[in-house]
């Protein structure tokens, strides 16, 4: 190894590629899928396109992106419309990536086996190659693109109204991103990306106002409030200097807001159509008796049954009565919820009466698909081409045991790509902490089982395992830990339980 190679950034990388191969990932693409990169060409424009292609032009409208400052794979704009009744029209534009990814055999061949991106703290595995992802395929800057569209009309209720989904070619007017406009939308400085567009201001606003209105219409269904704190390796050269702590805000849930709508018209327009559709489902939590229990221990009494209603009620309360507290509450309730997972859901099954469909337990909504991120997973591109064909009047292009096959597939690959993310993010945890030795931390227990029992400490947030002291604490017990041993290698961050 030379010197740059065992740099903390080089290193973390080498664990990286490392953990993708043990857990069955690609992190290379093939010299076939590099030959197909490179004979790509530009994307058409929208006035070189076959005059029989049926795409609306929307290229004039204020359409903005909203993503973290360093996105480049940007898979969605939006826009909005004042109408009478306090009504708005929210345009949902997603990245056509199939209309380019179609027809290239080994590329699609690396997305479909790894079925996501996958984002460790010193590197990027894109599902896709950059020059689709963060180019051909991206809603770029000033960029004419191709794009399905989710329309829906959001009345001030909350509900959804009059959806449609149709094919266009739409630009980006300002890529923006979620801290700056989120500091905006809370009274602070215009980012300068809003200003340089007339007009695009007040219709950020209107979007908001449209998010608020969705958002709580969910909530008042059971959507839950959760809060977590997730920490991001920052590096300062190529030294692991900090880990900076990412939260949610006035912007994240403005996009989440429009993406679970879009979702959902989604799942609902290919059941109208009689078409499958691979389904994202949060099943009823198995552990909800240790949430009423958690619920319990802060004076809170929940039903013996699973109630979405009342456990976000409870969340709602404890966000309020210990907001500094939350997001380890929120931790803890998300683990016992269990893992989201894909569901194929055949043609016409609920005209042919068969039982409602399992639904997303957190988001409180019944009917919800992923598609809103072609770029990033491989769901939305199946989701994409299933809409397509609907939409053309063309046969499914999935048979019913492949799409079965594919909604497992996808569960799996998404279960080990985050493996791999958890793991590099432990590496690198271990890096930041290998200098404390000895030194006690205040913590929750995150997980609990006969493979062993993990804690979150709260400050800096970072997660390991209890390797002694675990004898009578379950998920949500706070406690106080003294760090035993780092591993940077395996990724191992070990404490005893004190006092």
């Amino acid at each position: 190894m030379t010197a740059t190679d065992q740099t903390p950034r080089a290193v973390l990388q080498k664990l990286a590629h490392k953990a993708m191969c043990e857990q069955g990932l690609l992190p290379d693409f093939s010299a076939d899928a590099l030959a197909e990169v490179a004979r790509l060409q530009a994307p058409v424009a929208a006035q070189d396109a076959a005059p029989n292609e049926a795409r609306r032009d929307l290229r004039n409208l204020l359409w903005a992106s909203i993503d973290n400052d360093d996105s480049r794979d940007l898979d969605q704009l939006s826009v909005g419309e004042a109408l009478p009744e306090k009504k708005i029209k929210v345009l949902v534009a997603i990245a056509d990536v199939d209309a380019v990814v179609d027809g290239l055999a080994a590329i699609d061949l690396h997305a479909r086996h790894n079925t996501t991106s996958v984002y460790t703290a010193a590197t990027i595995f894109p599902m896709l190659p950059e020059k689709l992802s963060t180019d051909i395929t991206s809603l770029g800057l000033a960029a004419d693109r191709q794009a399905i569209v989710v329309e829906m009309v959001v009345a001030a209720d909350g509900s959804v109204q009059a959806p449609a989904i149709y094919r266009a070619w739409v630009r980006n007017q300002a890529k923006l991103a979620y801290n700056s406009v989120a500091a905006w939308l809370e009274g602070g400085p215009a980012p300068a990306a809003i200003a340089a567009v007339p007009g695009l201001d007040e219709n950020l606003r209107l979007q908001d106002t449209a998010a608020q209105a969705l958002r709580g219409l969910r909530q008042r269904h059971g959507a839950l409030t959760f809060e977590t704190i997730q920490g991001r390796a920052r590096f300062e050269g190529d030294e692991v200097c900090d880990l900076e702590l990412e939260k949610s805000n006035r912007a994240t849930q403005l996009i989440e807001d429009f993406m679970v709508a879009a979702n959902g018209v989604t799942a609902e327009y290919l059941e109208g159509k009689r078409f499958p559709c691979l389904r994202r489902v949060v099943r009823t939590p198995k552990r909800w008796e240790r949430i009423v229990e958690i619920a319990r221990q802060h004076g809170r009494q929940l039903p013996a049954e699973p109630d979405s209603r009342a456990l976000d009620e409870f969340l709602k309360q404890q966000k309020a009565a210990d907001p500094l507290r939350f997001p380890d509450l929120s931790l803890a309730v998300i683990k016992l919820l269990g893992p989201g997972e894909y569901v194929a859901e055949a043609a016409g099954a609920q005209q042919a009466g068969a039982p409602a469909p399992l639904g997303h337990f957190a988001l409180a909504v019944e009917h919800y698909s992923h598609s809103t991120a072609p770029n990033r997973r491989y769901p939305d591109i199946i989701t994409q081409r299933l809409l397509k064909a609907a939409m053309a009047g063309r046969p499914v292009p999935y048979g019913p045991k492949d799409l079965e096959a594919l909604a497992l597939h996808c569960t799996q690959q998404e279960d080990a790509a985050k493996k791999v993310e958890r793991q590099v993010a432990k590496s690198a945890a271990a890096m930041l902490l290998q200098s404390r030795i000895g030194q006690q931390f205040k913590a929750i227990v995150t997980g609990a089982a006969e493979k062993g029992t993990w804690v979150r400490v709260f400050n800096p947030p970072v997660e390991g395992k209890l390797i002694q002291g675990s004898q009578g604490v379950d998920v949500g017990h706070e406690i106080q830990v003294e760090l035993l041993h780092t591993d940077v290698e395996r990724g191992f961050i070990d404490f005893k339980r004190v006092g």
